[in-house]
């Protein structure tokens, strides 16, 4: 098929755009394994789309990544305009939550869905030629139960993320993700034991455990954390040979997992535990439910029972109510407890949430982007002064790929896109 500018429409093919966490990953890596049970050829993140149809799955979490899930969704519009696309869909996070006035203001999507039935997208797909004698024409009836969670891995073949849950029952300040996803939403300890056997069949080793707040896994459905035995039993799983724990939470943290952490030689010495904020003033107006004093020593103890551990965190500066003071002691914070691995963002004014309905957004932009430099400099320093003290040491590293000279490699302290990597030189 020839467009009027001699782009080339390939017929059954799928773009997958997709935007914002590896939760929405996982999303789009199920969709692309159905889609290609109905026989569709499914291209994922192409910089040079030719698919008849285009699904986007877009991110709603702060300003930022909304402005850039609309200018994405602008951008295949204007593909489609010029006929280079016939069908475009939008599903996921800003789908869930702007859904009415998205269809409203961009009339030539031809449908959203949300967070959590984009599977209802296969209906509207009839099953390709080639397998159309073989399926009901309806997609949607197509899906095998048994193989919701089966998926299409778009990363490197040896790691994959693994969800446990959908979302969050904390309901911080900021934070729109309630609102999005819902309560908390734990998969039973069967069914992603299941999915971990399927995925090591299918070569990977490395498993990146992801959910809204780990720390919570299991109490919707057990009475109480099952984190810890979940972890066990994954671990338990032959060919799994690094497990890595994402997005822990630090109020009500479960104590049990840190002896499975320390024990279990396949289970890495490392831990993403989003803590925000170090003085009382700010985690009581961010309504973390825990003080300065509990957080700290949370940390020391995690770091006595586990040996070794590398600790990433997420900071926020600018929350309405942060003052000089606040932020001075915060950084101070960090320089004392020298985190291995540490992320920052400043604070977006997020319309639902506490903190947009109870407080004023009054520290100007300049102050936060200066407050977030000067962190982040801080911690370069602290980052720095910690790998260097690895120089003369054997670490067991995953090599993720090949480049000219080199290999590019992590250790079990990394996790895929947002920490350290190891250059290998191939003279070596």
């Amino acid at each position: 098929m020839k467009t009027t500018s001699s782009h080339t429409l390939h017929k059954n093919e799928i773009d997958i755009i997709n935007l914002g966490c590896s939760k929405n990953l996982v999303d789009s890596e199920r969709l692309m394994w159905q889609l290609g049970k109905l026989g569709y050829h499914c291209v994922f993140d192409s910089a040079d789309p030719h698919g008849e149809i285009a699904v986007i799955n877009t991110c709603g979490f702060i300003a930022d990544a909304k402005e850039e899930s609309i200018n994405t969704i602008l951008q295949f519009i204007n593909l489609k305009k010029k006929r280079r696309l016939r069908k475009l869909y939008v599903m996921g996070c800003l789908a869930e939550r702007y859904m009415h006035e998205l269809e409203g203001e961009l009339p030539e999507v031809d449908k959203f869905f949300g967070k959590f039935n984009f599977m209802e997208l296969l209906a509207e797909l009839p099953p390709c030629n080639n397998i159309a004698d073989n399926c009901n024409q309806h997609g949607n009836e197509l899906v095998n139960n048994n193989e919701l969670n089966r998926r299409i891995l778009t990363t490197p073949s040896h790691y994959a993320y693994l969800k446990i849950a959908e979302g969050c029952n904390r309901f911080c300040s900021y934070c729109a993700i309630p609102l999005i996803t819902g309560r908390y939403k734990s998969r039973t300890i069967e069914d992603i034991v299941d999915e971990t056997r399927w995925l090591v069949g299918r070569g990977v080793r490395e498993f990146q455990v992801i959910a809204q707040d780990l720390t919570y896994y299991g109490t919707d459905i057990y009475g109480e954390s099952k984190i810890a035995e979940l972890v066990s039993k994954l671990s338990e799983v032959e060919g799994v040979k690094w497990i890595r724990l994402h997005y822990a939470y630090p109020t009500h943290f479960p104590m049990d997992l840190l002896p499975v952490m320390r024990e279990k030689q396949n289970v890495c010495k490392y831990l993403d535990i989003a803590l925000q904020h170090s003085t009382d003033h700010m985690l009581s107006i961010m309504r973390r439910h825990i003080t300065h004093d509990e957080q700290t020593d949370l940390i020391r103890r995690i770091r006595a029972e586990v040996p070794g551990i590398h600790i990433r965190t997420t900071m926020m500066v600018g929350h309405p109510g942060e003052t000089e003071e606040d932020f001075e002691q915060l950084l101070q914070w960090i320089q004392q407890m020298r985190f291995e691995r540490l992320g920052a963002f400043s604070y977006s004014n997020e319309e639902g949430t506490y903190a947009a309905d109870h407080y004023k957004d009054d520290i100007p932009q300049e102050v936060k982007d200066k407050r977030l430099d000067i962190l982040m400099s801080v911690q370069e320093e602290i980052a720095a002064e910690l790998n260097k003290q690895k120089e003369g040491q054997t670490l067991n590293v995953v090599i993720d790929r090949e480049e000219t000279d080199y290999y590019v490699a992590r250790t079990e302290f990394d996790s895929p896109e947002v920490d350290c990597e190891v250059l290998i030189t191939k003279d070596r």
